[in-house]
């Protein structure tokens, strides 16, 4: 599972406001979560469905073979949410005997014709209806819905979404949509015979072994998944695709696509087999299943799914020529699907507690595939800003990574599992070396290979692997909450021409670790590699011929660290042009953000950042500059130039072409004009942008010309006051992931907040039927992490009424507009309802 990030205002400021959401039982008693008790063994799963589109529901058939697990029993308890129960049965080579049932309080419970041992098979048949709108268990922050069977669009009634059905299981909504032990401790075999309308195609887990036509212009599927997997990992998917195919070695590897978005499907997925032969050989551990297939689904509830052999993507990956061109940004999440194939698939947590033996490797994933594929400073700046994110997240620091007692198994989805326990392992790596890493996932994998596992199981394949104990590891970031907080200093001993650099840890609870500390003298680092004791205080002692320039500590970024940096500008020039270290350059950079344009070392390392080899940090560096300021112009503006105009990187361009739009000077407009017309949507964007900084007089005649559905949150903000000052109507429901989030936007940036509550206030007094449903979803997406918190609950239900007495008043003034503007009014009611 991947999670959604659902815009500017959830990342950069709902968390921050939203405290109260973040702890794990919001003051309810902990509880100890134990991993479920398995009484039963499933072996094999077969299924008959087909689809009433206009009810929404899925009509079944079920034959369920399974024994009791250890202890004899004569009865079979299942979890089947929302359903009629029609049948049950006793199957015996294709004779049915009744068998009394109960089914109450979405469980199923049968009792079975006699007492069974361990190992003595049966078969159960069920024949029931899947009602998913009926299903009562609310989604989390993580995954917004959980009624797990999704009918988009079923009744056509949109010209502008396609009919799709698609499954979400994660976490335990696989039991909406056929009965069985909901629990991730379960692993089966499967087989689905799936009726659809013949236009459609269908996707499930396994391999389709046989497609028969029906009459009435329908047709049935039959899958079949012959390998054990976990039931939250069934999955269907059924609509109007493209399939594009690829393979890898001798696997076929499928892009099931809208028919729109068929000649870009290589663009977007095309890296995949690629990623597949590298993860395969990296872990020593070939893909181990005998498809791998993706697909898209709209309205999807989270960002993105690892179904067996079958990953279900959010429409987000949908993306054109002016996106791909800057960067697939989906690209980190295909990685993270495909690697959890083997790190959740083919070994799975034994309980949801132990969610980062499969989460926490599929965030690295994403480490390991920047690393081979674009470089190690690529790599870095990911992982960077992922641990920055939980570092910076309240609510975080107290949470251990392997936790017992959560409120709800949903809690476990958060930045501790994914971000932090990436960075865990990425420091697990550094202290064991690549070979005995990778040689203990290897050795993990094979141990537990179609099996569950547990945090436990993982440090015991590493220790039989490197030969070291590391229960000082595990119980300090597995079992552990927080990270050291570390302030440190050095003074110099002219006598003994030493310095000592002194660590303190101001955490309550100190941790052990190696760390890479540079001492420069005359400019350049020598490199010492300590441990550091679980005290709050170490002092380390280095031989100089004088004192030191600069100590720069974590000089290799592994340590996973709230670090208080205070450094002078010619300091942080001088770490900038000595380390060879990315993420240790990139701090240089930030550094020196409140000295740009107050200190000449803080202009040349500007200087020095926009020829750096790495994108990134040009780009940082051009997003810090000023070239209003005269001095930077003289320093920095034909460097920059030069960059608008040839940087191999379009993100690069549209940097810099926003950094010469602050001149205001008109002898730019020839690359700006340029730009307009570029294939990127970022140099467009930003072109546009300069083009009206430089000729406010252009706004209009140029806003329009940019499509910014899809468009990054970064494009789309920079756009937002253009589209909103010039009443550019065509882009009006584009900005609805800023307006639908204005008031806590306008906590951390006031300029662009203003523009997002003038772009709101714009919509409700409109009749813009799209833009009105576009904010009603994406609070609806939001929803279950803003109803945590009352206070923000109440901002929004105040914004939505505001707005809904706007939509009455043009509901007043255009009674012509009635159809449309009663069903923005009832949208905007439906939403009010849900934020109650």
């Amino acid at each position: 599972m991947k999670k959604a990030i659902l815009s500017i205002a959830l990342l950069g400021i709902f968390f921050s406001t939203n405290v109260a959401a973040q702890t794990e039982t919001s003051g309810r008693e902990k509880v100890y979560r134990a991993t479920h008790t398995k009484a039963t063994e499933l072996k094999h799963t077969k299924l008959k469905v087909n689809f009433d589109y206009q009810k929404e529901q899925m009509n079944g058939e079920e034959w369920l073979t399974a024994s009791p697990f250890f202890y004899p029993s004569g009865e079979l308890t299942l979890d089947a949410k929302g359903m009629l129960i029609h049948e049950v049965a006793l199957d015996m080579n294709g004779k049915k005997s009744p068998l009394k049932y109960e089914y109450k309080d979405d469980v199923l419970k049968i009792t079975l014709d006699k007492t069974y041992a361990k190992n003595q098979d049966y078969t159960v048949y069920i024949k029931y209806t899947a009602r998913p709108n009926e299903v009562k268990q609310e989604g989390s922050a993580a995954i917004n819905d959980a009624k797990g069977l999704y009918f988009i669009n079923a009744q056509g009634k949109d010209p502008d979404m396609p009919t799709q059905i698609w499954t979400q299981g994660e976490t335990e909504s696989s039991s909406a949509w056929f009965p069985t032990i909901d629990k991730p401790n379960q692993k089966t075999t499967q087989e689905i015979y799936m009726t659809v309308p013949d236009k459609y195609v269908t996707l499930s887990n396994g391999m389709l072994k046989e497609s028969q036509k029906e009459s009435n212009g329908l047709r049935t599927d039959h899958w079949v998944m012959d390998k054990r997997h976990s039931t939250y990992l069934f999955f269907m998917g059924v609509g109007e695709y493209a399939i594009v195919k690829d393979k890898w070695r001798n696997i076929p590897v499928d892009y099931y696509i809208e028919k729109e978005y068929e000649p870009y499907a290589k663009q977007i997925y095309g890296n995949t087999p690629e990623m597949i032969e590298f993860f395969s050989k990296r872990l020593g551990y070939d893909y181990p299943w005998a498809k791998y297939a993706q697909i898209s689904g709209r309205d999807y509830v989270s960002g993105a799914m690892e179904n067996t052999t079958a990953t279900l993507h959010g429409s987000d990956i949908l993306q054109k020529p002016g996106q791909l061109i800057d960067e697939n940004t989906w690209e980190d999440t295909i990685a993270h699907e495909l690697f959890h194939q083997w790190f959740g698939d083919l070994v799975t947590a034994e309980s949801w507690s132990n969610l980062t033996v499969n989460e926490s490797f599929a965030n690295y994933s994403e480490y390991l595939w920047n690393e081979h594929k674009y470089g190690k400073d690529q790599a870095d700046y990911h992982q960077m800003k992922d641990v920055n994110m939980y570092i910076h997240t309240p609510g975080n620091f107290d949470k251990n990574l392997v936790r017992f007692n959560y409120d709800s198994r949903e809690d476990v989805f958060d930045l501790v599992t994914y971000q932090k326990g990436g960075g865990i392992l990425h420091m697990l790596r550094n202290y064991l070396g690549d070979d005995a890493f990778f040689a203990g996932m290897q050795d993990y994998l094979k141990t537990n290979e179609y099996q569950n596992a547990e945090a436990h199981q993982l440090r015991l394949s590493f220790e039989k692997v490197s030969g070291k104990d590391l229960n000082w590891f595990f119980n300090q970031w597995y079992f552990g909450s927080g990270n050291p907080k570390i302030n440190y200093s050095y003074t110099f001993e002219p006598v003994k021409k030493q310095i000592a650099v002194i660590v303190e840890q101001t955490q309550e609870q100190p941790f052990q670790f190696p760390l890479a500390i540079d001492v420069y003298e005359n400019g350049k680092p020598k490199r010492y590699n300590v441990w550091v004791n679980a005290t709050a205080k170490n002092t380390f002692n280095f031989d100089v011929s004088k004192n030191a320039d600069l100590v720069n500590i974590n000089a290799d970024g592994v340590l996973l660290a709230d670090i208080k940096d205070t450094k002078t500008p010619e300091q942080y020039l001088m770490q900038f042009t000595g380390s060879k270290e990315f993420k240790s350059r990139y701090n240089a950079l930030n550094g020196i953000k409140d000295q740009v344009g107050k200190n000449p070392a803080a202009t040349k390392l500007l200087a020095a950042a926009i020829k750096d080899p790495f994108f990134r940090t040009r780009i940082k560096a051009l997003q810090l500059m000023d070239l209003s300021n005269p001095e930077q112009l003289k320093a920095l503006g034909a460097d920059v130039e030069k960059l608008a105009a040839n940087d191999p990187k379009t993100l690069v361009q549209s940097a810099a072409i926003a950094a010469l739009a602050k001149t205001k000077d008109k002898k730019y407009m020839p690359i700006f004009e340029k730009g307009v017309n570029a294939v990127s949507n970022s140099v467009k964007g930003s072109s546009v942008g300069a083009i009206i900084t430089v000729d406010p007089a252009k706004a209009k005649a140029y806003a329009d010309k940019i499509d910014l559905e899809g468009a990054s949150e970064t494009l789309v903000g920079q756009m937002l006051p253009i589209i909103v000052q010039n009443k550019v109507t065509s882009q009006m429901s584009n900005i609805a992931q800023f307006a639908a989030f204005y008031p806590f936007i306008k906590f951390q940036n006031a300029e662009l907040g203003k523009s997002a509550e003038d772009g709101y206030n714009w919509i409700m007094s409109s009749d813009n039927l799209k833009a009105t449903e576009s904010i009603t979803k994406m609070l609806s997406r939001a929803k279950s992490e803003i109803t945590n918190n009352p206070q923000v609950k109440m901002m929004i239900s105040q914004m939505l009424k505001d707005g809904l007495n706007k939509k009455m008043e043009v509901l007043k003034q255009n009674p012509q507009n009635a159809a449309s503007l009663n069903k923005q009014v009832d949208l905007i009611n439906k939403s009010i309802e849900e934020f109650k």
